[in-house]
C-alpha cells in the first residue's frame, strides 16, 4: 500500500452534524503547538473556560472542555454523578434518551423510563408521575434538543419538577448550545454536556460541561471511586481548575482547543442572543420553501429546533437517491433519519456557521434539481422572508 495527502472534498454541511466549520477555526488549528502545561496555553484555558460560561449562561466554576467528543461529555456527567445502586429517571424521546438509559446502567444505576413519543418533546406531567412513584431518585435525565428528531424540551420546567423531589438533573444541550435558548443557571441545571462540532461550527472531538455547586458537592462526596479513570473530574479538576498552578492529567488536544477557543470568541463577537435570533431566522426562511414543495415537518412549530429541521419525506420520493445526488452533484450533504425515523424523515442542519441564506437557498433549489416540485420557486419564498426581516 503506497499512501499519499489526503485531501476531502469540500461539501456543505447542512445534515445533523457536523457543521461547516469557519475557516478562521480552521486557521486557529494550524498554529504552532505549544505544551500543555505552557503558561501561555494555560493562560488560554483559563479564557476558553470563560467563554463557555458565556456560552452556557452560567456562573458554575467546574465549567470546562473535556478532551473527546459529545458522547464522553454524557458519559463525564453520568459516571461522576450516578453511583452503583441509584435510581434514575431518564426521559426517552429518542436515539440520545436511549444512550443516557444505557450510561445508567453501565454505572449500575436503575433506571426508570419515562417515554415520549419520537418528534414530541418530554411530557412534564410524565416526569412528575415518575417522581411521585419513585420518592428514592437521585437523578433526572433528559435531552433538551433531541438530534435524532428535532425536537426540543422545557428544560427549565422540567428541571424545576426534578428539583422539588429533590433529584439533581443531567440534560444534553449537544444540539442546542449556541443555536437556541439556553440558561444554565436561571434553569438551574446541575450537570450539563454539549459538543463543538454542532452551532459552535467547531471541529469535532471536544465536550463542553458545566456543572453546579450541588453537582460538585455530589462529585467529592462518592461513596464509590468514579468507575472511569480518565474522566474522574475529581482528578479532572486538577488540571482544568483555578489559577496557574495545574496538575498534569493528560495531554490536552492543544490544537482541538485552539479551535475551540477561536469558535468561543466569534459566538462572543456575534452575540449570544443574535445567534439564537440567527437560527431562527434561516430557519423560518428554509421553512417557507420547504413547505412550497409540499414537504411536511414532524415536530410541531412550538417545539421545532431551528438548527435541526426534522421532515417527512415526500410520497414516491427515494430517501437514499436524493441524498447522493445532493452528495454527489451538488457536494450538499443532508441527514438520513434515524431509528423510529430512518427512511422516513430528512435531518437538515443549519447550525452555526452553516446556518446562512447561502446555504438555505443552496439546499432549496438543489432539491428542486433532484426532482422535488414546488409551487412557484422555493428560493422566492424563502427569500420573502428574509425580505420581511
Amino acid at each position: 500500500m503506497s499512501a499519499q495527502s489526503f485531501h476531502p472534498p469540500v461539501r456543505t454541511l447542512m445534515g445533523p452534524g457536523p457543521s461547516d466549520v469557519n475557516p478562521r477555526i480552521l486557521e486557529a488549528m494550524s498554529r504552532p503547538t505549544i505544551g500543555h502545561l505552557d503558561p501561555a496555553f494555560v493562560g488560554m484555558m483559563e479564557e476558553v473556560k470563560g467563554l463557555l460560561q458565556y456560552a452556557f449562561q452560567t456562573k458554575n466554576e467546574l465549567t470546562l472542555p473535556v478532551s473527546a467528543p459529545g458522547s464522553a461529555g454524557m458519559e463525564t456527567c453520568f459516571v461522576n454523578l450516578v453511583e452503583r445502586g441509584d435510581k434514575v429517571i431518564v426521559c426517552r424521546n429518542g436515539v440520545f434518551g436511549m444512550r443516557m438509559i444505557e450510561n445508567v446502567e453501565r454505572c449500575g444505576g436503575e433506571a426508570i423510563v419515562v417515554d415520549d413519543d419520537w418528534g414530541t418533546p418530554v411530557d412534564p406531567n410524565k416526569l412528575e408521575d415518575a417522581l411521585k412513584a419513585n420518592p428514592d431518585a437521585k437523578v433526572v435525565a433528559f435531552v433538551h434538543a433531541e438530534t435524532s428528531t428535532g425536537v426540543q424540551s422545557d428544560a427549565k420546567t422540567l428541571v424545576e419538577i426534578a428539583h422539588k423531589h429533590d433529584c439533581l438533573t443531567i440534560v444534553d444541550a449537544v444540539t442546542s448550545l449556541g443555536g437556541s435558548e439556553l440558561r444554565v443557571d436561571d434553569w438551574n441545571i446541575d450537570a450539563i454536556y454539549s459538543g463543538t462540532q454542532k452551532c459552535l461550527s467547531c471541529t469535532p472531538g471536544i465536550s463542553p460541561v458545566s456543572f453546579s455547586q450541588m453537582a460538585v458537592e455530589k462529585i467529592k462526596n462518592r461513596q464509590q471511586k468514579v468507575q472511569s479513570w480518565f474522566l474522574d473530574l475529581n482528578l479532572v479538576m486538577g488540571y482544568w481548575g483555578g489559577g496557574a498552578k495545574r496538575a498534569y492529567h493528560h495531554t490536552a488536544p492543544i490544537n482541538a482547543l485552539y479551535a475551540l477557543h477561536e469558535s468561543l470568541v466569534i459566538l462572543q463577537n456575534e452575540g449570544l442572543e443574535n445567534a439564537w435570533a440567527r437560527h431562527q431566522r434561516n430557519h423560518l426562511a428554509l421553512k417557507a420553501g420547504l413547505e412550497s414543495m409540499g414537504i411536511e415537518f414532524v415536530v410541531e412549530e412550538a417545539y421545532r429546533l431551528p438548527q435541526l429541521n426534522n421532515v417527512r419525506i415526500p410520497g414516491g420520493v427515494d430517501d437514499a437517491e436524493v441524498r447522493s445526488r445532493l452528495l454527489n452533484e451538488f457536494n450538499l450533504e443532508i441527514g438520513a433519519g434515524l431509528g423510529d425515523f430512518a427512511g422516513k424523515v430528512w435531518r437538515i442542519g443549519l447550525m452555526g456557521y452553516a446556518s446562512n441564506p447561502k446555504n438555505v437557498l443552496t439546499c432549496l433549489s438543489a432539491l428542486e434539481a433532484v426532482g422535488l416540485e414546488a409551487k412557484g420557486s422555493s428560493v422566492v419564498e424563502a427569500q420573502r422572508i428574509y425580505a420581511a426581516a
